[in-house]
């Protein structure tokens, strides 16, 4: 087990010290850990989560992003990052950084070839997530920024037991939001005893060009009641945005207007729910 002093949980933590699996690194100072998971893929986390580091790197907060999907690992690309590589010095790994200093942490900057594909057993997989906690010289960061892997499998259990956490911010797409599907994602990670700082609800709305309208595209009716229920926060709903889905093109641009306006309000809320938690 890790000094408990250096651990960005210790303030909040609720385990139980002598059976806690998290391991820290004495030459990282991460003050706070945010996790973004969903239910399942294809629902924009990844995308998600590289705006919230930007954003949060746009607001003066130094920031790194540890890429955890290791079989889909896409954050390099969508940070423009697919041409590079890792280097390390003794047994301690360094990450890449980007243009405007976010430090980055993936399996593709370990393989020859970015479409090589994992064929690798789930501890194996669990194991590199952690070594990319214990193992890599994050230095001193404000935040780091965690890509889980979609579901409630090895991975992310791994993940919550083995890196300390603060707060999680599930995705969703609106015709899955109020499935079983994001009700056992948000139950992991509450039995984990992780707060879940909210939900951002992705693909949510198209605005017509004409007008501005915002045109659902999903009967939204049951949403309501399914937070309610959860007891969970709607952090935002996203249209469909081409500034979105195009991001890997774009990552040398900075965030535009548009994307500033949507998340501006969402970081906010979970730098404000991360500094009450203290």
């Amino acid at each position: 087990m890790g000094e408990c002093t250096s651990c960005p949980s210790n303030n909040e933590c609720t385990k139980d010290k002598e059976s806690c699996m998290i391991e820290n690194n004495p030459l990282n100072n991460v003050k706070k850990i945010i996790g973004v998971m969903s239910g399942k893929g294809g629902v924009g986390k990844s995308s998600i989560s590289v705006l919230i580091a930007k954003h949060l790197n746009q607001l003066g907060y130094s920031v790194g992003v540890l890429d955890a999907d290791i079989t889909g690992p896409s954050i390099p690309r969508l940070l423009g990052l697919k041409e590079k590589k890792a280097s390390g010095i003794e047994q301690v790994l360094l990450p890449v950084e980007t243009f405007d200093g976010i430090k980055v942490m993936s399996l593709n900057f370990l393989t020859e070839k970015e479409d090589e594909p994992v064929i690798w057993r789930g501890p194996v997989i669990s194991g590199v997530v952690k070594q990319f906690w214990t193992d890599v010289f994050w230095g001193d960061l404000d935040y780091l920024i965690i890509d889980m892997p979609p579901g409630t499998g090895d991975v992310p259990l791994t993940v919550m037991q083995s890196i300390p956490i603060n707060g999680v911010i599930m995705v969703s797409v609106p015709q899955d939001l109020v499935s079983m599907i994001v009700s056992k994602a948000v139950n992991m990670v509450r039995k984990m005893n992780i707060n879940v700082l909210g939900v951002i609800e992705n693909m949510s709305y198209i605005t017509c060009p004409d007008c501005g309208k915002k045109i659902k595209l999903f009967n939204g009716q049951n949403t309501d009641k399914f937070l309610k229920e959860m007891d969970l926060k709607l952090l935002a709903e996203l249209p469909m945005l081409n500034s979105i889905s195009s991001l890997s093109d774009c990552w040398y641009e900075s965030v535009n207007e548009s994307l500033e306006l949507i998340f501006n309000p969402i970081v906010t809320s979970i730098i404000r729910d991360l500094e009450e938690s203290k």
